[in-house]
């Protein structure tokens, strides 16, 4: 647990990317404007902004905790393919849906159709017939969960982020190609960037100058601390001023990136597939 940093509500701009059309790899960028507190690890804020439930009318599931990344649910399946990208395939509930431990199980949480002020989406890393297993934001890292498929519309994201932290490398992959490698700044020994498999959850951008123009937070959280500025410690990409920094594990497990490197992960649609090694 720590309260290192100021707990400062920051205005942000959420600049949404998501895929569109389908199992086409089209993307549309959709902009709304929300006050959102910073939550990221190493980035401090409070975490005031928990999403709506459109579960809210449903009796059944509007009991249930919500799969956000403020929630640490009970009796979710881990994921078992960490070490591998998937297909691409990513799914978003157009309203909060039952997600089960098992196919045909009983529900254990909601997923919502919002994600700290922009559209939810996880990816697709199983299909059974009528289900598919996304990955999901919340607590432990590597959660999942299975989603009856009529209740998801999918889409398809051609990029794949890979991250080694030993190295302090990032690499961006289109379709199977790279479009570039970057060395960054990972966590420190105390406070590592937790390994694994996750996905982008949402694109933040700060109404006024900060470190960083833009923020990545991923569905994945320090593992070594509980809160982080009053936040859920959540993990993010995010820029940094000093160049020094690149190449260091100097972090609270936050994954600074140059700007070339934000630039090009900008581009990148909510739910895109991050692999996370070490």
């Amino acid at each position: 647990m720590s309260n290192r940093s100021t707990r400062a509500r920051i205005g942000r701009r959420v600049m949404v990317h998501t895929p569109v059309g389908g199992s086409r790899s089209v993307m549309m960028g959709a902009v709304a404007a929300v006050t959102l507190a910073t939550l990221v690890t190493g980035c401090g804020g409070k975490s005031q902004d928990h999403p709506s439930s459109s579960a809210a009318g449903n009796p059944a599931i509007g009991k249930l905790p919500q799969a956000t990344t403020f929630a640490n649910l009970k009796n979710v399946a881990k994921d078992s393919g960490a070490d591998a990208a998937g297909n691409g395939t990513v799914a978003h509930p157009t309203a909060a849906v039952p997600v089960s431990a098992t196919p045909g199980g009983p529900p254990v949480a909601t997923l919502p159709d919002k994600e700290l002020g922009g559209p939810t989406w996880v990816p697709v890393v199983e299909t059974k017939p009528g289900w598919q297993r996304v990955l999901l934001p919340s607590r432990p890292n590597g959660a999942t969960g299975w989603i009856p498929a009529g209740k998801m519309h999918t889409a398809h994201s051609p990029y794949v982020v890979k991250v080694d932290t030993s190295a302090r490398r990032l690499s961006l992959l289109k379709s199977g190609q790279s479009l570039g490698t970057w060395t960054v700044a990972v966590g420190a020994p105390k406070t590592p960037t937790p390994a694994g498999r996750t996905f982008i959850m949402a694109s933040l951008a700060p109404a006024k100058a900060t470190y960083s123009p833009l923020i990545l937070p991923v569905g994945a959280h320090s593992e070594s601390l509980d809160t982080f500025g009053g936040g859920p410690g959540t993990v993010a990409f995010h820029g940094w001023p000093q160049k020094s920094v690149f190449g260091q594990a100097v972090t609270h497990g936050c994954i600074r990136v140059p700007a070339d490197a934000l630039q090009q992960l900008a581009k990148v649609p909510l739910g895109t597939p991050v692999s996370i090694s070490n």
